[in-house]
C-alpha cells in the first residue's frame, strides 16, 4: 500500500463532544482519499472518544482512519506516539477543538509540491468564540487564550518569535528523525495545563536552521468555550506558562532559567507600560489581565511547587 501524502494527527483526551466536529471538517475535504490518512491518539480517555472515532471509521471506508489509545498520560506522549504510527510524508497536527475548511490539504499540498525545500509551514489560528468574549482580551492575552495567529495574506518566512503552535503546524516527517521527539516532561497531562513542549521542539528546529512558512490559505478554527474565558481558568493558564518555562530553561542548564528570569523583569517593565496605555484610553479591564497574567507567570517561574 502506497504511503499518503499527509498523515493528520489528531491526539485527544476527553473530548468527544469537540473530536467529532474535528473530523467532521478532516473527513470533508475536497481531496482524493487515497492521499491521506487520519490518525488519532487517544490519550487514554474516558469519555466516549473510542466510540465516536469507530463511528466514523465506519461511516466512511473509502477513508483511512486509524485509532490508537496512547496509556501513557501526556500530550507529548501522545504527539510522540501520532508521529510513530503516521505514514505520511508530512505530519498535520491537529487539536480536537479546531476544525479547517474543505480546501486545506489541497492548499498545503499546493505549497509542498511548489516550495519543494520546505520542511514546515504554520497557518492562520482563528478563534471561534461559544460566549461573548470578554473585555479584557486583548492582542496580549488572545493568543495564549484563544491561540490566535494571524501573520498577514501572504506566504513568508517567520523568524523565531512568530513561531507557531503545534495545533497549526504542518510538519516533513523526517524532522522528527533528525531532531527528535517532543519532551514528556512537558506538555498537558490529564486536566493540567502545563506547556511548552512547542517551544521546546520548534527551538531545536530554529538552532538547526529549519525555517517556517507562513501559509495564509492554511486556516485553523479553534473552538473556545465560555470555561476556558474564565478568571480561574486564565490565572491557571498563565500560572502553568511559569511553570512550564522553569522545567523547560532548568532542563537545559541554570544559566537558561537565569536568562529566562531577566527576561521576565524586562516583560514586567513592558507590561507596566501596556497596562498604564489601556488605563488611560478607558481600557482597564485589559490592562488590569495584562498585570495578573505578568504575576501568575512570575509566580510559576519562582514557585517550586504545581497548583
Amino acid at each position: 500500500m502506497p504511503h499518503p501524502f499527509f498523515s493528520v494527527v489528531i491526539c485527544t483526551y476527553n473530548r468527544a463532544k469537540y473530536l467529532e466536529q474535528t473530523l467532521r471538517s478532516v473527513v470533508s475535504q475536497d481531496y482524493p482519499a487515497e492521499k491521506f490518512e487520519i490518525v488519532v491518539v487517544d490519550n487514554n480517555s474516558p469519555d466516549q472518544t473510542e466510540a465516536v472515532v469507530f463511528a466514523f471509521r465506519d461511516q466512511y471506508e473509502n477513508l483511512t482512519v486509524r485509532y490508537f489509545k496512547e496509556l501513557r498520560q501526556g500530550i507529548s506522549y501522545g504527539r510522540n506516539r501520532g508521529v510513530t504510527e503516521a505514514r505520511g510524508e508530512f505530519i498535520v497536527f491537529l487539536d480536537d477543538d479546531e476544525t479547517v475548511d474543505p480546501v486545506f490539504l489541497k492548499n498545503l499540498e499546493d505549497f509542498y509540491t511548489t516550495y519543494k525545500e520546505a520542511s514546515l509551514t504554520a497557518g492562520p489560528v482563528v478563534p471561534v468564540y461559544e460566549t461573548t468574549p470578554p473585555d479584557w482580551l486583548s492582542p496580549y492575552t488572545m493568543r495564549l487564550v484563544t491561540g490566535a495567529y494571524d501573520k498577514g495574506k501572504e506566504i513568508k518566512i517567520v523568524g523565531p518569535k512568530d513561531y507557531p503552535g503545534t495545533g497549526h503546524a504542518t510538519f516533513r516527517r523526517d524532522l522528527f528523525l533528525k531532531y527528535g521527539g517532543f519532551n514528556t516532561d512537558l506538555g498537558r497531562k490529564g486536566s493540567s495545563l502545563l506547556g511548552a513542549e512547542d517551544k521546546d521542539f520548534f527551538f531545536r528546529l530554529i538552532q538547526n536552521g529549519v525555517k517556517c512558512y507562513y501559509l495564509p490559505g492554511a486556516t485553523i478554527y479553534h473552538h473556545i468555550p465560555a470555561s476556558k474565558l474564565t478568571e480561574n481558568f486564565f490565572d491557571r493558564l498563565t500560572y502553568s506558562i511559569g511553570v512550564s518555562e522553569r522545567i523547560r530553561t532548568l532542563s537545559e542548564s541554570r544559566k537558561s532559567y537565569y536568562k529566562r528570569l531577566f527576561s521576565e523583569v524586562v516583560k514586567w517593565g513592558a507590561s507596566i507600560v501596556l497596562a498604564l496605555y489601556y488605563t488611560i484610553t478607558f481600557r482597564y479591564p485589559k490592562g488590569k489581565k495584562l498585570i495578573r497574567f505578568r504575576y501568575n507567570v512570575t509566580r510559576g517561574m519562582i514557585c517550586f511547587y504545581e497548583k
